[in-house]
């Protein structure tokens, strides 16, 4: 196989010789000199002058006597000449974005030679003087009428009205920016191109011949510079196609629309033989992909079939540049040399992620009014791993944190170490953020300078991603400086994203040599004898119609601009030439739908398929899947465990342990979740949350009472039907019980501060306010009582029997309150969720299985324990707050067997017997080593387990 650039190579070095010093050879890219100079070094066994190499972007910028403008700069200028013509008081922040697409339109429109005066004059003199368009041709005339037959002038709208109205004034926009700019020296590249050809004398020009290399569509000033130089006998052309989409009898093929322009316009130095590849067989596959991934996952097996001894000649072009990470990770050891010619994207280096991190740090993770910091922001700064890298105290201080539960930290609550005090200075206006940034960026630059001995190829990226960010930062901060970007905050920060995001970091190497893996666009002029393109998709290529113009379609249709049509006709170029030499090509595609994938192959592969005479072979990949089977999990009480279990609660060993009614309800729910969590002493992680779960919910429910209830006993014991009835009347006062909760239990913060509530969290403070409401109303049908403890811990020692001796336990918990009337003790359980249970008897309380009365399991036990330590009735209560309201509402416990009178639990002595023999056989079925550790029966208790993913039920 013959390569485009080798035939090019070679039919110059015929024609020139060995002098080609006055030569300058023209590429639509950079990329593919460096091949070509390798084929024409090839060509000769002696040394020879070697030409100049430039691309069409360089060469007009060699011509021109602007330089081109920052990206940045460019819109500042645009909307100094958009306020003068305008005199529109619409601030930079707004018009920035949309200043780019304007931009954008200029740019094409100069590009495409329109006559600006034309095209933006005012739309009723564009209607009515449509006549006086002869430069118009018939399809262009066509294109305006339909834009005013969708675009009625007479029927107004406010939105057609601003259209109209600013549309009357982009042609004056468009000639005072491009003076500002010409005045300053600058120009966009559009702009820049326009005044080349304007003032171009070729008889100046540098080179004797212009060797243009390789192009497809070329724009108006291409396409005039190209004509200018072919007239003077300055230009050869070298134009690659092949005949099967150039000379199609049955139909216009896109992939040959623009060549076919431009072979008639200039005509191909080389010989029309040359072009006629694709015709002949080939080894043609499509393989569909269930995920995007799985394409390279596929690569180690499509390297070992195809991987040639020359490496150069095997390509990985990627249409979803989104894949280069997996694919790098994905070529086989087998390969010796890779290059990659798309770069890197700063987007997916840690840099990125760390500046994001900061500015959201310093903008909507700082509250002014507060003066203190929002918890996911600084946790978000303190696992990064450069914080971790630099602070040694980073993770020590995010642990604090957590555990503590720190919802909204000062500042001075996180400056443990130098680092720390520069990263948590709060710092306002986007002077003071950049320069914040440009400090924090000199400060990682230290870890790749220590590093630098035993770098890697990512260490090497980071590095260059670093500096690249700084450069980005200090650009910004000196447009902002200089007064030229004026701009609010939240702007800054889309703008700084923005820039980051487009911006890739480039690999370096040996271009010539090793396997490619590059985008679509780095393939013109390139050709390889083996070939896979991955995610060729449609969306991918041809890319999707994303892009945004101010000028409507028929409008730039009708004035020669680029269209959708032209660059769907381009894809379709890049497609067919860069198949046309191999000799195997694969394609790949993603069949499922997710996001913007519609898991649709590209429209290019149905129409090769149609097309091609020869056998496609399709294939399809599939994830080899085995199901996995979960295996029952029993732990056996070996010594060691029932060591651990004795040590762990046996008194005489450990005086302070105390086995909660909670652990006991755990293992008759699920032993082996027992074993996890109160003999293995596994437990989830400590984290911070916006949310507020159930059981923090309770919580926030418990402590508000109690400091109701606290204040109504100072004086008292006893709660009167006054005193309830008054703080009812209170308002301000029960909020600030529910207050005081939240910023005890879940901010975390003084007493004295007033506690910041979003929207989710101001809703549950109002709930609780309504729940604690509830609370005092159905107290104030009890009062008169006696309040005996809030929140009080009782324990009591129990004995029990085991192969190894006697064990002396502890059982207690804190019950929530503790009330007395007359001559009963009442032991109150509050729920803020679930719904009341009947039990038919003691022994289903003991019982594993779904919906088992737990809560009334643990009310009993405080009633067995309170019984024997004094002599009034006991009687365990359970008191839902959210369906109290009605007025025959109980809390009172009742048992009874289903469809069976139910009858309450009033004196807890009835029971206790019963009760406390059955907690004695679980005691010591606990302990017993011939009872193991297993999972439950019950899958309805492992919906919310924190041991699912170990138990895998």
């Amino acid at each position: 196989m013959k390569t485009f650039l080798q035939l090019v190579a070679h039919d110059l070095y015929n024609k020139i010789g060995n002098d080609l010093s006055r030569i300058a050879i023209v590429f639509p890219n950079k990329r593919a000199s460096l091949f070509f100079n390798e084929h024409l070094a090839g060509e000769s066994e002696h040394p020879l002058w070697s030409p100049a190499y430039v691309s069409i972007s360089d060469l007009f910028q060699q011509l021109s006597q602007q330089k081109l403008g920052d990206p940045i700069r460019l819109v500042c200028e645009l909307y100094t000449a958009f306020r003068a013509e305008t005199g529109s008081e619409e601030s930079l922040d707004d018009f920035y974005f949309w200043g780019e697409l304007l931009i954008s339109d200029f740019d094409d429109a100069d590009k495409n030679l329109v006559e600006a005066d034309r095209l933006f004059s005012n739309l009723q003199e564009l209607k009515s003087i449509m006549e006086g368009f002869d430069f118009l041709d018939e399809e262009q005339e066509a294109a305006i009428r339909q834009f005013f037959q969708n675009f009625s002038i007479e029927r107004r709208t406010e939105l057609k009205e601003k259209f109209i109205s600013l549309w009357d004034k982009l042609g004056d926009i468009y000639h005072r920016y491009r003076e500002n700019l010409a005045a300053r020296g600058i120009a966009y590249e559009g702009m820049l191109y326009r005044n080349v050809i304007e003032q171009l004398d070729t008889d100046t020009l540098k080179y004797d011949k212009y060797v243009f290399v390789g192009f497809n569509v070329l724009n108006k000033v291409e396409t005039a510079f190209f004509t200018q130089l072919r007239d003077a006998g300055k230009a050869m052309f070298y134009w690659d196609y092949d005949v099967f989409y150039t000379h199609r009898k049955e139909f216009r093929h896109e992939a040959g629309e623009f060549i076919n322009r431009n072979l008639l316009l200039f005509p191909n130095e080389l010989p029309g033989s040359y072009f006629d590849s694709l015709r002949h067989p080939k080894q043609v596959r499509f393989i569909s992909s269930p995920t995007e991934n799985a394409q390279a996952r596929y690569l180690p097996q499509w390297v070992r079939e195809h991987l040639t001894d020359n490496e150069k000649e095997n390509a990985i072009v990627l249409c979803n540049e989104a894949l280069l990470l997996p694919v790098l990770h994905s070529i086989p050891s087998e390969v010796q040399n890779v290059n990659i010619t798309m770069g890197f994207p700063l987007a997916q280096t840690p840099v990125y992620s760390f500046v994001n991190a900061v500015l959201e740090l310093q903008t909507n993770g700082y509250r002014s009014d507060t003066g203190r910091y929002t918890y996911q922001a600084v946790q978000a700064v303190l696992k990064h791993p450069y914080t971790r890298q630099i602070s040694t105290q980073a993770e020590v201080l995010e642990r604090e944190l957590t555990l503590t539960n720190r919802f909204y930290p000062l500042p001075s609550e996180l400056k443990k170490d130098d680092f720390l005090t520069l990263l948590f200075t709060p710092h306002n206006g986007n002077r003071q953020l950049c320069a914040y940034l440009i400090d924090l960026l000199k400060e990682v630059s230290v870890l790749y300078r220590q590093k630098e001995e035993h770098d890697d190829i990512f260490n090497q990226l980071y590095r260059e991603s670093l500096f690249k960010s700084y450069t980005m930062v200090n650009r910004l901060l000196s447009l902002i400086e200089s007064g030229e970007l004026e701009i609010r905050i939240d702007t800054l920060k889309r703008l700084l994203n923005k820039i980051l995001t487009v911006a890739n970091i480039p690999f370096h190497g040996e271009p010539a040599i090793g396997m490619q893996v590059m985008g679509v666009l780095e393939t013109r002029n390139l050709d390889f004898k083996n070939l896979i393109l991955l995610s060729l998709n449609e969306g991918q290529l041809p890319k999707g119609s994303g892009d945004s113009s101010f000028i409507p379609y028929n409008l730039r249709k009708a004035f020669g601009m680029t269209t959708i049509e032209h660059k769907n006709a381009v894809y379709a170029y890049y497609f067919y030439r860069l198949i046309q030499r191999a000799e195997s090509i694969t394609l790949m595609y993603n069949t499922s739908s997710d996001g913007l994938n519609r898991g649709e192959w590209s429209r290019f592969m149905l129409q090769f398929l149609l097309e091609w005479e020869h056998d496609i072979s399709r294939e399809y990949l599939e994830a080899g899947q085995s199901p996995q089977s979960t295996t029952e999990i029993r732990i056996e009480k070996t010594p060691t465990i029932l060591d651990r279990l004795r040590r762990s609660y046996d008194i005489t060993l450990n005086p302070e342990a105390v086995l909660s009614p909670s652990a006991l309800n755990a293992y008759l729910d699920c032993r082996l979740r027992f074993y996890f969590r109160y003999v293995a002493r596994l437990k989830t992680p400590d984290e911070v949350s916006a949310d507020i779960d159930s059981a923090l919910f309770g919580t926030i429910f418990h402590k508000a009472a109690e400091l109701a209830y606290t204040e109504l006993t100072a004086y008292n014991e006893e709660i009167r039907k006054e005193d309830l009835e008054r703080l009812l009347r209170n308002d301000v006062q029960l909020q600030s019980y529910v207050d005081t909760a939240f910023k005890k239990e879940f901010f975390h913060v003084p007493p004295h501060e007033k506690p910041e509530y979003n929207g989710l969290q101001l809703i549950n403070s109002k709930v609780i306010t309504s729940y604690l409401r509830q609370l005092l109303r159905n107290d104030l049908q009890y009062a008169p009582f006696r309040m005996i403890g809030m929140e009080k811990h009782v324990e009591e020692k129990i004995s029990i029997s085991t192969p190894e001796g006697d064990l002396h336990l502890k059982i207690g918990g804190t019950i929530d309150r503790l009330d007395s009337k007359n001559d009963t003790l009442r032991i109150v359980d509050y729920k803020t969720g679930g719904s009341p249970k009947t039990p038919a008897n003691v022994e289903q309380l003991f019982t594993p299985a779904e919906g088992r009365p737990n809560y009334i399991f643990q009310t009993f036990l405080y009633a067995a324990i309170m019984s024997s330590q004094q002599s009034l009735k006991v009687a365990p209560a359970l008191l839902y707050i959210h369906r109290a309201a009605s007025e025959s509402y109980s809390p009172v416990v009742e048992m009874g067997e289903p469809r069976q009178p139910k009858l309450p639990v009033d004196n807890f002595a009835i029971l206790e017997t019963e009760f406390r023999n059955r907690l004695h056989t679980l005691l010591e079925e606990i302990y017993n080593p011939e009872e193991p550790f297993t999972q439950t029966e019950n899958t309805k208790a492992c919906e919310y387990c924190d041991f699912k993913a170990l138990c895998r039920k």
